[in-house]
């Protein structure tokens, strides 16, 4: 079977990436040529809130080159992700129109849960030592120039991750409003970011036992190069990062500059990455620090390649989705055995139904997430709890899911209560909101009455077949009430059917 040739454009805080890949079938994908150009968005986005003419003109003509080696390549697919620095700033449709318009490129917007993600994907093609290194307490640290994300794996489950906006660019513009020592510089550093972290770690860490962290980020690759790579690992421990940390701070600039061969701008930021992931290690008491040596392009590459089933991973994310929002939904004290009920009458209802929605595997995952979560906005406000759930939702970062996806979610635990408005919002949500409504229907009670039910598409009806013996009358009453909703999104009428056992 005949390589792929893949192209991954990274738009990042600090630089431009191009990297090309062959992908091949039986989980092979190498790369084959990578290109960078330093230009520090991020500067402008932190400072000014926008990126300047001068910015977007010198990123046009680096990804108008861009274009041209992928051609050379014969690159047959190509995507382009723009992470914090364009997602903050006001400007950035303006930007994005510009390099479409001057390059062709079309860039999208990653969410900073989709980015992350990404990261972990890309980790988790270095499969044997990524699932064996997950069974016991994890963290991973992907430290980038805008901010960090922290998230802890254990039992091969991830069970939590926070997004903390103190990245390295940031650190470096607070620091440009001050002029101190070299060693107040670094007590400055270490004070922003204990103070990030204390609310995760009071929240997450407790006692929690962390083993090992995993260290990714466009930073940690310099470091890595010459303290983990030299003696030909990819992981040292925590004392041996500490013995090299106490080493570096005591360099001059144009010492850090030749050691990772950058230059001064970059050298500027090696300390404050440094200190960073110094902070984590101490805060989680990790014993070894793993860096698998991958980039975002690198979670790009390995997204493209599942996509065209040239690469399947034993790691399944969907179960980390779910976990993070089971997480979620425990935090905001969701009736756990209830969410779970009609978690499976929703699947039911969905997989009976699949000549008929028309919709795939995401959707029934964010089905699910909104089921598992319908009723957060209750630790708010009973009596509001529909509004209250959606801006819980909005607000809360559910790993792995595109900005949209998360304002589905909301969207359909919001109508699961409210009048549904079809003006302002897509069928998918209606779909998923007549769905979700006929499941809370079916458990009114709480008492999962109808958890031995089967469903199946039959004559224009969806027929729910229970063997509940006891009264069904308030189920009964209220999948009655949201029947014609049901029936006017998909033209099949919900009915139930109560048989005896023989």
């Amino acid at each position: 079977m005949a390589a792929h040739i893949f192209a991954a454009i990274d738009v990042g805080s600090f630089e431009l990436e191009l990297s090309i890949y062959e992908v091949a079938s039986k989980n092979e994908m190498r790369q084959i040529d990578h290109l960078r150009h330093m230009i520090p968005l991020g500067k402008d986005t932190y400072r000014t809130g926008k990126i300047s003419y001068g910015m977007m003109d010198e990123m046009c003509q680096v990804l108008g080159r861009f274009t041209q080696v992928m051609k050379a390549y014969k690159v047959e697919d190509f995507r382009a992700y723009a992470t914090t620095a364009m997602r903050e700033a006001e400007n950035n449709q303006i930007v994005l129109d510009q390099i479409k318009v001057r390059t062709g490129i079309e860039v999208r917007i990653l969410s900073n849960s989709e980015q992350r993600f990404l990261g972990y994907k890309a980790i988790a093609m270095k499969e044997t030592e990524f699932q064996k290194i997950i069974q016991k307490g994890t963290a991973i640290a992907d430290v980038s120039f805008g901010s960090m994300q922290i998230s802890l794996f254990d039992k091969d489950r991830l069970v939590a991750t926070q997004n903390i906006p103190m990245g390295i660019l940031k650190i470096q513009g607070i620091l440009s409003k001050v002029h101190v020592d070299n060693e107040t510089e670094r007590n400055i550093i270490e004070d922003l970011v204990d103070n990030e972290l204390y609310a995760f770690k009071k929240m997450y860490l407790k006692d929690r036992d962390i083993k090992h962290l995993i260290g990714i980020g466009e930073s940690i690759l310099y470091v890595a190069r010459d303290v983990v790579r030299g003696g030909k690992r990819d992981r040292i421990t925590a004392a041996e990062f500490m013995k090299f940390y106490q080493k570096l701070i005591q360099m001059p600039l144009h010492q850090i500059e030749d050691m990772f061969g950058v230059n001064e701008n970059y050298a500027r930021l090696i300390i404050p990455g440094v200190i960073i992931y110094k902070q984590i290690l101490e805060l989680t008491g990790a014993e070894v620090l793993w860096v698998p040596g991958i980039r975002l392009s690198d979670g790009m590459g390995a997204e493209y390649a599942e996509s065209i089933k040239c690469l399947k991973f034993s790691h399944n994310f969907d179960d980390d989705i779910m976990t993070a929002s089971r997480n979620m939904a425990k935090r905001y004290r969701c009736n756990t055995s209830h969410g779970q009920c009609i978690e499976n009458y929703v699947s039911s209802i969905f997989d009976a139904m699949k000549k008929y929605h028309g919709m795939g595997p995401r959707e029934r995952l964010l089905l699910r997430i909104a089921t598992v979560i319908h009723d957060c906005g209750k630790f708010v406000s009973l009596k509001e709890s529909s509004p209250c759930g959606y801006d819980i939702i909005m607000s809360t970062e559910i790993i792995g899911l595109s900005h949209e996806e998360r304002q589905h979610i909301a969207s359909v635990v919001r109508y699961n209560i409210e009048h549904f408005d079809y003006r302002k919002t897509d069928i998918v949500v209606a779909k998923l909101t007549a769905i979700l409504r006929l499941a809370n229907a079916m458990d009114r009670s709480h008492h999962q009455k109808m958890a031995d039910c089967k469903i199946i598409v039959k004559d224009n009806e969806l027929i729910i077949v229970t063997y509940y013996s006891g009264d069904l009358s308030l189920e009964i009453m209220e999948i009655n009430a949201k029947a014609d909703f049901f029936e006017a999104i998909f033209g099949i009428r919900p009915v139930v059917k109560q048989k005896r056992r023989v």
